[in-house]
C-alpha cells in the first residue's frame, strides 16, 4: 500500500507553491498518507495545464506580503479591535436596542392619532331607505374618522414603565462600557504579549549567539590544550539547550502575533508592526485618586442600580394591576348616507340638509375584579426580584471596593518589581561578561560562564514579563475606573 501511494505522489507530481506542514497518518498496513496544509497544491500529470484554483478552501490568511507593513500603537489596536471584537459589537447593538425600547416606551404614554375611511354598500329591502342590516341606517354609508385614541393602563400614572425602559437603556450603557473596558485588557495582554514575545525572541537570539562563540572558544582552548574536553561538551549541551529555546520564542512569536491580528483584522491580516512603547512606563496614581475616580466611574455599580431601578419599576407596574385602567377615544369625521358635510337624511327628508360633521367620545373604566389571584402572585414575584437585585447591589458594591484595593495592590508591586527585575538584568549582563573574560583569562570555569549565560536569559525575561504585568495591571485597574 505505502508503494503505491508513493507511486502515486511520484505520477502526479504533486507541487505545493507554500511552506507546508507534512502529517504522516498511518503505519503498517495502511501505509502512509501525506497531506499539504496552509498551501495550495495542485496535481498535474506530465506536461498537462494546472487544476483550477476553487475557493473550496476557508482557512486562509491575507495575503499581504507585497504591501508594506502597518506600523500601529495600543491605541490603534484598540481602535481596530473595537471593530472586530463580537462581543464588544454585540454590547453596542445592545445599547442601540435598550435605547430604542426607551423611545418606544415614551411613545406609548403618548396618544395616537389616525385616520380612518370606510365605504359600506348595503342591500336595500325595496321598500325604506334603510338598508337590510340593522347596523347601517342607510343603503349607503360614508365614514371619514379622525382618531385620537389614549390608553392608559396600570402603571400609566406612574410611568413606570417609561423608568423601566430608562433604567434598561443605563443598564445597556453600563454594560457596553464594560465590554469596552474589558476589550483594553483583552488587547493590551495581546499587543505586550506580542512585544515581549518578539523582546524573548531576541534575547533567544543574543544568547545563542553566545553560546555558539563559547563552544567555538572552547574548542579552539582545547585544540591549543588551554581546556579540557568537559569543557567542550558543557558549552555543546548549552548551544543545544539555547538553539532549543531560540525555536520556542520564534513560535511563541508566532503564535502572539496571530492572537494579535484575530483582534486587529477581520481576514487575519498579519502585515503589521507593533511599536514598542513598553519601556515607556505610565505613572500610578495615588490610591486617594483612584478611589475617588472609581466611585464615580465603576460601571459594575451602575450596571447593578440600574438593574435594581428595573426591578422596583417591575413591582410598582404588578401592584398598579389591583387598580383599574382607563381608555379614551374621541372621533371627529362623518358617518353619512352621503359622502359630504351637510345631505338630506333619506329617512326624515323634510328636515332638509343637514351637518354630517361632528365628534363622538368614548371612555372606558375596567375594574378588575377576579383574576384567580394572578396579579398577587405577580406583585410577590416583582418583589422578590426587587429583593435579589438589592443584595447583588450590595454584593457588587463590596466586590468593587475589594478589587479597588486588589487591583491597585497588583500594580503598585508590579512597578516596583520592574525596576528590581531592570537591574537584575543589567547585573546579569555584566556577569555574563565577567565571567567570559575570567574563562579567557583561565581563572574561571565553563560552568561558571554557563550559569551566567542562563542567569542573563532568565532575568532578561523576568523583566519582559514584568513590564506586561504592569501593563496589564494598569489596564486591570482602568475596568473599574476608566482611563487616567
Amino acid at each position: 500500500m505505502r508503494n503505491r501511494v508513493l507511486a502515486l505522489f511520484s505520477i502526479f507530481k504533486v507541487r505545493c507553491y507554500s511552506p507546508c506542514t507534512l502529517i504522516q497518518v498511518g503505519t503498517g498496513l495502511l501505509g502512509s498518507l501525506v497531506f499539504c496544509l496552509g498551501s495550495v497544491c495542485s496535481a498535474q500529470n506530465a506536461g498537462a495545464p494546472a487544476a483550477p484554483v476553487t475557493d473550496e478552501v476557508v482557512l486562509t490568511r491575507e495575503a499581504t506580503d507585497s504591501a508594506p507593513p502597518v506600523t500601529i500603537t495600543l491605541q490603534d489596536a484598540i481602535e481596530r479591535a473595537r471593530k472586530n471584537y463580537a462581543q464588544y459589537i454585540t454590547s453596542l447593538n445592545d445599547t442601540k436596542i435598550a435605547h430604542e425600547d426607551r423611545v418606544q416606551a415614551r411613545a406609548a404614554l403618548l396618544p395616537s392619532v389616525s385616520y380612518l375611511q370606510q365605504y359600506l354598500g348595503t342591500e336595500g329591502n325595496g321598500k325604506t331607505p334603510n338598508g337590510r342590516f340593522v347596523t347601517n341606517d342607510g343603503v349607503h354609508v360614508y365614514r371619514a374618522w379622525g382618531v385620537l385614541h389614549q390608553d392608559m393602563p396600570a402603571g400609566f400614572f406612574t410611568l413606570s414603565s417609561y423608568h423601566r425602559a430608562q433604567a434598561g437603556e443605563i443598564l445597556a450603557e453600563a454594560k457596553g462600557e464594560i465590554a469596552s473596558r474589558g476589550l483594553l485588557v483583552t488587547t493590551t495582554k495581546a499587543y505586550y504579549g506580542l512585544i515581549v514575545a518578539q523582546r524573548k525572541y531576541s534575547i533567544a537570539q543574543q544568547v545563542m549567539t553566545r553560546a555558539q562563540e563559547f563552544l567555538r572558544t572552547t574548542q579552539l582552548q582545547e585544540t591549543a590544550g588551554e581546556a579540557a574536553h568537559g569543557d567542550v561538551i558543557k558549552a555543546q549541551l548549552q548551544f543545544d539547550q539555547q538553539r532549543l529555546a531560540f525555536q520556542e520564542s520564534q513560535l511563541a512569536m508566532e503564535n502572539a502575533r496571530l492572537a494579535l491580528a484575530v483582534l486587529l483584522s477581520p481576514r487575519l491580516n498579519e502585515n503589521f508592526t507593533a511599536v514598542d512603547d513598553i519601556d515607556n512606563t505610565p505613572a500610578l496614581p495615588p490610591f486617594t485618586d483612584v478611589s475617588v475616580i472609581a466611585s464615580r466611574e465603576n460601571q459594575d455599580v451602575r450596571a447593578a442600580l440600574a438593574a435594581l431601578q428595573q426591578a422596583k419599576s417591575d413591582t410598582t407596574i404588578a401592584r398598579a394591576g389591583f387598580f383599574p385602567t382607563l381608555s379614551l377615544e374621541a372621533v371627529y369625521g362623518i358617518e353619512a348616507n352621503a359622502f359630504a358635510l351637510h345631505s338630506t337624511n333619506a329617512a326624515l327628508p323634510e328636515r332638509g340638509k343637514l351637518p354630517n360633521l361632528g365628534y363622538f367620545i368614548t371612555g372606558t373604566l375596567n375594574f378588575p375584579i377576579w383574576n384567580w389571584g394572578s396579579t398577587g402572585s405577580k406583585l410577590h414575584q416583582a418583589a422578590d426580584r426587587q429583593a435579589q437585585a438589592q443584595a447583588q447591589l450590595s454584593q457588587v458594591q463590596r466586590e468593587a471596593l475589594a478589587n479597588l484595593h486588589s487591583f491597585y495592590n497588583e500594580a503598585a508591586v508590579a512597578r516596583s518589581e520592574v525596576r528590581a527585575l531592570q537591574e537584575a538584568a543589567d547585573l546579569a549582563s555584566e556577569n555574563l561578561r565577567l565571567s567570559t573574560l575570567r574563562y579567557q583569562l583561565g581563572s574561571a570555569t565553563a560552568f561558571e560562564v554557563v550559569d551566567a549565560t542562563n542567569t542573563l536569559s532568565l532575568a532578561r525575561n523576568a523583566f519582559a514579563d514584568g513590564q506586561v504585568r504592569y501593563r496589564v495591571a494598569l489596564a486591570n485597574l482602568q475596568t473599574l475606573t476608566g482611563i487616567f
